[in-house]
């Protein structure tokens, strides 16, 4: 008996070690699709090909979107063991088929499920057969996984997102957590070590500035969700991310705020998860979407996400540090003004509040590049004058001279 004993302690010691996320993944916030924003339940498998195929010749792929990631409502029935599958009649030719499509085009598949017993969208959820749809993930190919917080009464987030993240790593595919439970658990205090990223709010609406009343929840425009980020700065880095919600770039909003919508979410360091009709994008869209010097702010290997620097007039300007010792600056005009900007360098004191980061304008020349205008603006020896249109984006690089 006493053998035995030990040897369970042993088991469970064993399963103790192996109870892990993937680490080595999401090191860079992830870039790709998702199909929710713009199309909701009507989802189907050509609508995924033509994405992918759309990702590829858009320039998207190339400027480094990897993820086309389904959301809800793909979902068959289980089977009499309980395994889910595709439903026959959007996906007949099978959900793995589809991923093996998207890896040929130098892709990685993302799908979609819920820790309830259903999913927001009242399809079957993964509550009670974790380890079998990580099973079945696994045995598709799929890269990632978006983790829903529907119909889950009497469950605990953290324990929730738990036992999916385990069942992840038993069947044995590095794929990528996604946490959505929408931030009402504070998932930045304890997913670091459970997810790849977390969402920090309720779900994002194609609007700059309101919110959409849905009765029991809400959905908030670009602004809403920027200002829910306060705070949240310390907690994100390589591999575990604050995610304030796919992009509404391209569905309907202003060029302006589109552009500022991808600049604030480059400069937080979020998921660039784009949300639109791929296949039907003006050059405008395509443009802001694959600005690689924006990108490469998202995607610095540093992984720190802007601070509020100041905010004066109805202009906030957002400060992230680069690695190598470079600078990104957004000016962030939230009036609907257009607004001039004087500023004298050696008279800011820029230090970062949370890594202690310090920008020394006093001692150290940068030079400067205004991304969107692709102009040069020679060097901080200077003051900077420069003119931010109305509810619109400046972004500034600083390089070392």
């Amino acid at each position: 008996m006493k053998n035995i004993f030990l040897l369970l302690l042993i088991l469970m010691s064993i399963n103790i070690v192996l109870a892990q996320k993937f680490e080595d993944l999401a090191q860079t916030p992830p870039m790709g699709w998702n199909s929710w924003n713009k199309f909701a339940c009507n989802v189907d498998e050509d609508l995924i090909k033509q994405t992918a195929d759309a990702m590829v010749s858009s320039g998207m792929k190339d400027a480094g979107y990897e993820y086309i990631i389904i959301d809800d409502c793909w979902h068959g029935e289980r089977d009499e063991k309980g395994f889910i599958s595709a439903n026959k009649e959007r996906f007949p030719s099978g959900m793995k088929a589809l991923v093996d499509y998207v890896h040929s085009k130098g892709l990685k598949f993302g799908i979609y499920s819920d820790a309830g017993w259903q999913t927001c969208g009242g399809k079957p959820g993964s509550r009670g057969r974790e380890f079998q749809d990580a099973q079945t993930y696994a045995k598709w190919g799929v890269d990632y996984l978006k983790y829903d917080w529907c119909n889950t009464e009497g469950l605990k987030a953290e324990g929730a997102y738990l036992t999916m993240r385990d069942a992840l790593y038993e069947a044995g595919r590095p794929i990528v957590l996604s946490i959505c439970e929408w931030g009402q658990n504070k998932p930045w205090k304890w997913a670091e070590d459970v997810g790849h990223l977390w969402r920090t709010t309720g779900d994002i609406y194609n609007c700059w500035d309101c919110e959409e009343d849905h009765g029991t929840w809400s959905s908030f425009g670009v602004l809403r969700i920027l200002d829910m980020q306060e705070g949240l700065r310390k907690y994100a880095g390589p591999g575990h991310w604050n995610d304030p919600d796919m992009m509404e770039v391209g569905n309907g909003m202003k060029v302006n705020h589109d552009r500022a919508h991808f600049t604030m979410w480059a400069m937080l360091a979020a998921p660039l998860i784009a949300g639109n009709d791929l296949s039907n994008m003006t050059q405008e869209t395509i443009d802001i979407l694959t600005k690689k010097e924006i990108i490469a702010i998202s995607q610095d290997a540093l992984g720190i996400q802007a601070f509020k620097y100041q905010t004066k007039d109805g202009v906030e300007t957002w400060i992230k540090p680069l690695s190598n010792g470079d600078w990104a600056i957004t000016f962030l005009n939230r009036s609907k003004n257009e607004q001039k900007l004087n500023m004298k360098w050696e008279e800011q004191e820029i230090i970062d509040p949370d890594f202690g980061y310090k920008m020394n304008l006093a001692s150290q020349v940068y030079k400067i590049q205004n991304i969107w205008k692709e102009a040069n603006l020679k060097d901080t020896q200077k003051p900077l004058k420069i003119s931010i249109p109305a509810e619109d984006v400046v972004t500034l690089l600083l390089t070392k001279n």
